[in-house]
């Protein structure tokens, strides 16, 4: 049983699409990508463009086709090629992972101040001033750093400590001011710098190794390979969030290889996600683990 991927209000891929390379990006999708998956391989496209260019978006559409031409060899067709529609999904967000960069950009963005301006209902000739709280730690300062220099100071402890030190509190930036506004506007703007970052290395091995582990098992069970994919949602946000997320996922994914052999494999595992989306604690995931591994 494949769970459809349909989904609500996803825009078509336009003719135009406003721009050469936008419209070459498209044209890709179009010639490389079963219609099924195409709705969300473009959704997934225009985020990822956002979040960082248009080279970025060729190497999304890359790893979603080397996808497309696995699941069509695994029985994609029968299945309304799920697993490509999932992974065009689920890898769009893993690519346009939240960080200190996105959430600075996007705090900036005219059309927030313009949400801003409607929420405070403010008439045209007010002015409305926005203070927005910050909490970085240590670990989001070396992740915007060059992966090189970034792991160094994390590999010293007496280095980090102070780092953690000086950025570990709670801040109020208003973004109203000028030198409120500089502080964003100087983040946002290593936007350029971000894939050869510390954090840009690590999320991106953390999903290759996702997908290598979905796609070894595609060939064995394909519901369960879909619900792997879906393993994705767990991780989210930026900090502690992520953190947290991230250590679901793991935790979830252990089980995957106890399930590969069994037809109800992608059920339990559904459960799994559903468990672990339920609580802060755990305690609801690890009752389910712990029913797997009687099976």
């Amino acid at each position: 049983m494949v769970i459809s991927c349909i989904e609500r209000d996803l825009d078509d891929l336009p003719e135009d699409a406003g721009h050469p390379e936008l419209n070459r990006l498209v044209a890709r999708l179009r010639s490389e990508l079963p219609e099924s998956a195409r709705p969300l391989a473009f959704a997934g496209l225009k985020r990822i463009v956002d979040f960082q260019d248009v080279a970025y978006g060729d190497e999304y559409i890359d790893r979603v086709q080397r996808l497309t031409a696995l699941d069509a060899a695994n029985g994609g067709a029968a299945k309304n090629f799920a697993f490509t529609a999932e992974a065009a999904k689920r890898l769009a967000v893993a690519m346009a992972y939240d960080d200190v960069i996105r959430v600075a950009d996007i705090k900036l963005r005219p059309s927030r101040f313009a949400r801003l301006r409607e929420e405070a209902g403010a008439a045209p000739d007010q002015l409305v001033y926005a203070t927005e709280y910050l909490h970085p730690r240590g670990e989001e300062i070396c992740g915007m750093m060059p992966a090189s220099l970034g792991a160094f100071i994390e590999g010293k402890p007496f280095l980090f400590r102070i780092l953690d030190r000086i950025v570990n509190r709670g801040r109020r930036v208003p973004v109203g001011r000028i030198g409120g506004f500089l502080q964003l506007y100087c983040v946002a703007a290593l936007k350029p710098t971000r894939r050869s970052s510390l954090r840009h290395k690590r999320e991106t091995a953390h999903f290759e190794a996702w997908l290598a582990q979905a796609s070894d098992i595609l060939p064995r069970n394909y519901d369960l390979a879909v619900e792997i994919l879906r393993c994705r949602r767990l991780v989210k946000g930026y900090s502690d969030t992520h953190a947290r997320g991230m250590s679901k996922f793991d935790r979830v994914m252990a089980s995957a290889p106890k399930l590969v052999s069994r037809e109800d494999g992608a059920q339990w595992m559904a459960r799994l996600i559903t468990a672990a989306l339920m609580d802060e604690s755990g305690e609801a995931l690890d009752g389910v683990a712990k029913t797997i591994d009687t099976l």
